[in-house]
């Protein structure tokens, strides 16, 4: 059952307050779901912890507040699978038989409160609202920053968004190319719809297969029971693909037949299935180097780089690392926010941060746990933040697919965007100039536009 309200018109609250309610008492469910939805959250709700894990395959809600003993289940088993599923959903475990062990249990197991049944609306608002922003925060953390080429980018990601084309991110790690990702889904006309993600490195080539296209019963070995794809899952949303530069050269033939005719078959099944998908596809290294030697299809390569964008390393974003480095000793202070020396930002500013925005994230995290109410340099490793800006730009291992979109990237802006001057400078040709700003998804001219 669902229930909203005309609030739930606006998209990003419609996200923001997505939220599954389970269970197995009718009164308490419907009464909770009522309450949530009375103040303009989209709830959803489920009776069984089967029930509750189809729901939430098909949603991905951002909050899940769920009864801890069930007849079929337990709130601790949905909240492990669930994590498996989003590491970013709050979860709310509820019972009637509270006890510290129990609320000891459910925090190390990551719930992000545990309320005592009979539950007052109250409270259990107080600790949802409390539970989002925090998430919110921390996943959204890598939107920060005002840097021009940054904010390009996000523009040029708000753009893309209001299309259904598919979309390719190619950008380094740690750049925020999943939270691009989501941000996309969030301002589509899809937006009510799932966002299902797939991290293609995350699978053997034997098994990605069946979670990209799912399986029937006995499709194969231990193919116990049947089992939907996340083409299937993300039927009126968005399917992201992430690193798909590591999709096995087998399976992209019949990848490509899905992203053309938007349908395929499952294992060990010959009916079609068909879906509606927008799919976003990203990669932290270019594909045109791989596409030369012989690892990846060109004809996917193009069905998936519609729309091409690229997100700036932090080094490149110098201005924001102050920024972020606030942002990051806020969200993981327990009390008040500490201060920053001057010394300590100094030292990240100069730093060429090759983990981009998740390595300062986990260098914050530690210093607030090491550091006082003033973070200085006392809280680095000697040896940490050694090196200046841009000191990695020719460090060993470094692509020269990346090497050469970084000249490319860094002459369109020392140019303002001029083509023409940038291949005199280059010395290619022009139309090399427009290949390579396709190819590797950056900026247009307009993005350069008043700079």
């Amino acid at each position: 059952m669902n229930y909203m309200t005309a609030s739930d018109a606006a998209r990003h609250d419609v996200a923001k307050h997505q939220v599954l309610v389970i269970d197995d008492e009718v009164l308490m469910r419907s009464a909770l779901a009522a309450g949530l939805a009375h103040r303009g959250w989209r709830v959803e709700t489920a009776a069984s912890a089967g029930d509750a894990l189809a729901r939430f395959r098909r949603g991905l809600h951002r909050l899940v507040v769920t009864d801890v003993r069930m007849p079929d289940g337990d709130g601790f088993r949905i909240m492990r699978e669930i994590r498996a599923l989003a590491p970013r959903t709050a979860v709310i475990l509820l019972t009637a038989f509270g006890s510290v062990p129990d609320a000891v249990a459910a925090m190390k197991h990551g719930a992000s409160d545990y309320l005592l049944k009979p539950v007052a609306l109250g409270p259990l608002v107080e600790a949802a609202e409390r539970v989002l922003e925090s998430g919110l925060a921390a996943g959204e953390s890598e939107l920060v920053g005002h840097a021009p080429a940054w904010r390009r980018a996000l523009a040029r990601a708000t753009q893309a968004a209001a299309s259904d084309a598919d979309i390719l991110i190619q950008a380094e790690s740690g750049t925020g190319k999943e939270l691009v990702a989501r941000l996309i889904h969030r301002l589509s006309p899809r937006a009510a719809g799932p966002f299902v993600a797939l991290n293609c490195a995350a699978f053997p080539e034997t098994l990605l297969e069946s979670e990209l296209f799912g399986h029937t019963k006995g499709a194969f070995t231990g193919a116990a029971a049947a089992k939907p794809g996340r083409f299937e899952l993300a039927h009126g949303g968005t399917l992201l693909l992430d690193e798909v530069g590591e999709m096995p050269l087998a399976l992209q033939p019949k990848l490509l037949r899905a992203l053309q005719e938007r349908e395929f078959d499952r294992l060990g099944d010959t009916r079609t299935v068909k879906v509606d998908i927008r799919v976003i596809a990203t990669t932290n290294r270019p594909l045109a180097p791989m596409i030369e030697d012989g690892r990846f299809r060109a004809d996917l390569y193009y069905r998936l780089n519609v729309i091409p964008l690229g997100l700036p390393p932090l080094r490149e974003r110098v201005g924001d690392v102050a920024e972020l480095a606030a942002h990051f000793a806020g969200l993981y202070a327990h009390a008040e926010t500490p201060r920053l020396a001057a010394e300590f930002l100094a030292r990240l500013e100069q730093h060429a941060w090759p983990g981009n925005v998740r390595e300062l994230a986990n260098l914050m995290r530690r210093a607030v746990a090491l550091g006082g109410p003033e973070i200085g340099v006392d809280v680095l490793d000697p040896a940490e933040l050694g090196s200046a800006a841009g000191g990695d730009r020719l460090r060993p291992g470094l692509s020269l697919g990346e090497m050469e979109r970084r000249l490319f990237e860094l002459t369109l802006d020392a140019t303002g965007g001029n083509r023409s001057r940038a291949a005199a400078m280059l010395g290619v040709s022009l139309r090399t100039v427009r290949n390579k700003i396709r190819s590797f998804g950056l900026p247009g001219r307009r993005s350069y536009a008043g700079q």
